[in-house]
């Protein structure tokens, strides 16, 4: 059979492409770019470990520890340390422990009495009746009131998406909530019921799963997924065109500056919206992927502080802190590294991983790195108790780190699954069809292996 092509190497195009080889299916993979990856990017330096992208993976599948036992990586997986499950959100300028359970929120002083009442009441409200479609903020002032968005769910959502909940979709950019809701009727009874519904599928939710990553970062899963496609892997190869053919079609990319073509039996397209939107698509229904230009995104700084540890007041015992708009910091929030994963620091060190921008300020995430040292080091002073300067410092800019998953968004998903109907063959995903969290871009990858081997089997490409 011929190839199957995918183009973009970021975690679903690279797991996909992983597993498709692992089904004796051919694959040939176009990266624009010199590395694998996509925003996944571990930098050690000076003793200290740096993600520019996303820090840790959840362990919400089977199918993750499956991914790394085929990928020999089981002996490079370091779990998080026990205080992963606590986090910290700041009010009034304080660094509060979150509370975890019912007893713990009944005593906790980050939220008022009445803050506690509405959510004793939120089995009692109604459901939504789909008048118009919601968003985040709407969405939490009528179940929980007003307190919550401000306190908690902002800062959430910045965590998250680096998003502003008076724009975020509720059924696009929470899609588990939003179908609680209509399914039980309550946030809190889905709690119980959902949990049911996850052990029948095999899966566990996010807030229980397990929190890892791995001796030298993230990147070690993606460089050893790159390494087994080895001689698969095209860098520096721009993809600019995809068209349709009467038995599969054809990949026109660019390599140097000599515009090249390929022929496949399927095509996986999994880069960003931004880059999908300048691949021209022909095929005899006329379709476009240019409306996927139109999906905003969110700028990012990630921005890691190394601090002696004798240097920082705060006990550092826990996940992270997130920190609402209304506090007025530049930071959105900070994981504190060192704290999950022993092997981030020198021995004596901690570091902080920050991060600026964002829909909040995005004016911010474009600074230059020597200002945005000094914001960051100012935030932590404040909120840390750190009394020295710090000891390492790096940052990356991501100008386009996050897709946001805006009220109306259901037209992109659904312009996606059309031309994925109309064009049998052609898959599409990444971040911007299944969401930002990493754990399910890598699942899309098995999803996507799953039903292109499904496909050129049934349509006789393949033995089987």
């Amino acid at each position: 059979m011929k190839s199957i092509a995918v183009i973009g190497s970021g975690i679903t195009g690279l797991t996909s492409a992983f597993l498709l080889k692992q089904k004796k299916c051919p694959v040939e993979i176009y990266e624009a770019s010199s590395r694998v990856g996509g925003v996944i990017q571990s930098v050690r330096k000076d003793g200290y470990l740096a993600e520019f992208g996303p820090n840790t993976l959840l362990n919400t599948s089977k199918k993750i520890e499956h991914l790394i036992q085929m990928a020999n990586l089981a002996g490079h997986v370091i779990f998080a340390e026990d205080v992963d499950q606590t986090r910290f959100l700041v009010r009034g300028g304080k660094v509060i422990n979150m509370p975890s359970t019912a007893l713990g929120f009944l005593t906790s002083p980050l939220f008022s009495w009445v803050a506690k009442f509405n959510l004793f009441m939120e089995p009692f409200r109604p459901r939504w009746k789909n008048k118009y479609e919601e968003t985040v903020a709407h969405f939490v002032r009528r179940r929980f009131g007003q307190e919550f968005l401000t306190y908690a769910i902002d800062a959430l959502v910045a965590g998250i998406f680096a998003g502003n909940p008076e724009r975020l979709s509720v059924m696009h950019g929470f899609p588990k909530l939003y179908q609680g809701e209509q399914k039980y009727g309550s946030l809190i009874r889905t709690q119980f019921f959902g949990a049911h519904d996850r052990k029948k599928r095999g899966e566990t939710s996010k807030q229980e799963a397990r929190v890892f990553s791995f001796d030298e970062g993230l990147q070690v899963l993606t460089d050893s997924m790159a390494a087994n496609l080895d001689n698969m892997l095209h860098l520096n190869n721009t993809v600019k065109k995809i068209t349709r053919t009467p038995t599969g079609w054809k990949v026109g990319y660019l390599d140097g500056d000599i515009l090249m073509e390929r022929e496949h039996s399927a095509v996986l397209l999994s880069t960003s919206a931004y880059t999908a939107q300048n691949i021209a698509l022909h095929t005899d229904e006329k379709l476009s992927l240019a409306p996927l230009g139109q999906i905003s995104y969110a700028p990012v700084t990630s921005v890691v502080l190394g601090y002696k540890r004798s240097a920082v007041g705060h006990s550092l015992k826990g996940f992270g802190m997130l920190i609402p708009g209304i506090e007025r910091f530049n930071i959105l929030g900070t994981l504190f590294s060192t704290s999950l994963f022993k092997n981030r620091a020198p021995e004596g060190h901690v570091a902080l991983s920050s991060y600026v921008g964002g829909m909040r300020q995005p004016e911010l995430a474009g600074l230059p790195d020597g200002k945005l040292f000094e914001l960051v080091h100012n935030d932590l002073v404040q909120l840390l108790d750190i009394k020295e300067k710090p000891t390492f410092q790096i940052a990356h800019y991501h100008s386009r780190a996050i897709p946001q998953y805006d009220v109306g968004y259901g037209f992109y998903k659904d312009h996606v699954a059309n031309i994925q109907e109309r064009c049998p063959g052609l898959f599409i995903g990444g971040n911007y069809t299944r969401g930002p969290a990493l754990s399910d871009n890598l699942l899309s990858g098995f999803d996507f292996a799953d039903r292109i081997e499904k496909y050129v089997k049934e349509a006789g490409l393949i033995d089987g």
